[in-house]
């Protein structure tokens, strides 16, 4: 049954099959009533090694999900795979994220906390994540966001990452395209981007393919950049907007 109407159900067994909201649940004080987590939950450490892993986040084990009998699963249309939520949602309660910018984030975090009967400790999170972005240093700058190589792919106007990199003070150079589009090294030259940023997540780029890229994109100012930040929805935006203003320090004292 997939959930449509935001009310307190107070779940005793919840299932987390996203990362970031599994540190969220964690930070909503869920200790005892998360179940279950993904093996790419790695936020916090603690749960990591001590919580039930259910698989990764575009595989999940359905019947070691059937074992725990979750009264709640969270899921992410973002990041798991559709086939594999609905045959869950025939047998317990889902609940489908959507996230693709600041405001879904918040909204999220709003639904979750009263869901879980969490909302003051929620609402407490939205209030600080507000107070945390309105204060920034930002310059405008375009750039170039890449989360994989082999082929290098970046990312669209419709997703969280881009919602994140305007509010980091960047211009998405895609920001007409959707989703992940692939692009290769040709276009990279033609468009030269002033600034490319290199994730640490999906893909972990190194300081060996900055190398790599400065040699084809001499005038681009290369750098990497932590992924968590561009990419996680939940009590990680507290920490945002002050790796955000210090990485536009960097940039302004390295360009």
């Amino acid at each position: 049954m997939f959930i449509k109407e935001i009310k307190r159900l107070s779940p005793t067994k919840i299932l987390s099959l996203v990362p970031s909201i599994t540190e969220l649940l964690h930070y909503l004080q869920l200790e005892t009533e998360t179940i279950g987590i993904t093996k790419f939950c790695v936020h916090p450490n603690v749960w990591f090694k001590t919580k039930k892993h259910i698989g990764g986040t575009k595989n999940i084990d359905i019947e070691k999900v059937k074992l725990l009998q979750p009264t709640l699963i969270i899921c992410s249309k973002e990041e798991n795979v559709q086939a594999q939520v609905d045959e869950l949602a025939l047998l317990f309660p889902v609940l489908m994220t959507d996230v693709k910018n600041y405001e879904d984030a918040l909204n999220m975090i709003k639904d979750i906390g009263i869901i879980t009967a969490k909302d003051i400790l929620a609402n407490n999170l939205i209030i600080e994540i507000k107070r945390s972005f309105s204060n920034n240093i930002l310059k405008t700058n375009k750039a170039l966001y890449l989360i994989w190589q082999n082929p290098y792919m970046t990312i669209g106007g419709d997703t969280f990452i881009s919602a994140m990199m305007k509010m980091a003070g960047f211009e998405n150079i895609y920001n007409n395209k959707k989703r992940y589009p692939i692009i290769d090294l040709e276009t990279m030259v033609q468009l030269n981007p002033p600034i490319i940023l290199l994730s640490s997540e999906p893909y972990p780029f190194k300081e060996k393919h900055i190398k790599t890229l400065q040699t084809v994109l001499p005038k681009s100012y290369i750098l990497l950049v932590d992924g968590e930040m561009f990419s996680w929805y939940g009590n990680r935006m507290l920490y945002a907007m002050p790796y955000f203003n210090q990485l536009a320090k960097q940039i302004n004292k390295g360009k």
